[in-house]
């Protein structure tokens, strides 16, 4: 929890003792079902906690905004941001009936009342969102092709991906030429060898 509160030294009490206590969580489900590489817990806040919340080094979301996390996973990037932004409605969705039980769980843990979460492919969703957030999901064209029915007008998708993206975004705004690509590299915020070659990218319409 030290590198969380370094890098966001504003934190409330509550966010502070809700982002302590995912490790606690998190540790006691993977010993029921693996949702988080063991050796990776190790790096939990790191990996995990603080990659999620980069979201919000460029971007605050509004009261009443409705977000769609696709491909949740274990809960991430949604379940830290939910506990950041805790009057905008996060929907965390994912197709693995285990994982959406242990995101389910820990958002109950927490109290989290603005987060829902479905168990579902996310293509399937069809309820408007007004950003859509992902985590190393799918390549960008293939999230933007699945989510099109979930996306509101004037709506933003923002991903967590690494490597080498110059091929994802010519073919994404070949496709989509109403989109603009806006990428940020993560080391630009964050100092540990992690963060070296990952990047975050904000798309809008």
């Amino acid at each position: 929890m030290e590198l969380i509160r370094h890098y966001f030294p504003n934190l409330t009490t509550d966010q502070d003792h809700k982002l302590g206590a995912l490790k606690a969580l998190y540790n006691e489900w993977n010993t029921k079902i693996n949702v988080i590489s063991r050796k990776d817990m190790d790096q939990f806040y790191c990996n995990h906690v603080l990659h999620s919340l980069s979201i919000a080094k460029i971007y605050s979301f509004k009261k009443g905004e409705n977000v769609l996390d696709i491909g949740t996973g274990g809960g991430f990037p949604g379940i830290p941001l939910a506990i950041i932004f805790p009057e905008t409605n996060f929907h965390l969705v994912d197709s693995i009936r285990k994982k959406t039980r242990v995101v389910q769980e820990v958002a109950e843990s927490l109290q989290l009342k603005n987060v829902t979460v479905t168990n579902d492919r996310f293509e399937h969703i069809k309820q408007k969102h007004h950003t859509i957030i992902s985590r190393a999901v799918a390549p960008a064209i293939k999230l933007v092709d699945l989510t099109i029915d979930a996306m509101a007008k004037n709506n933003q998708h923002i991903f967590l991906k690494g490597g080498d993206l110059k091929n994802e975004k010519n073919d994404l705004l070949q496709k989509y030429k109403s989109l603009s690509w806006e990428e940020t590299a993560l080391s630009k915020f964050f100092s540990e060898d992690f963060f070296e070659t990952k990047k975050i990218i904000k798309l809008n319409s």
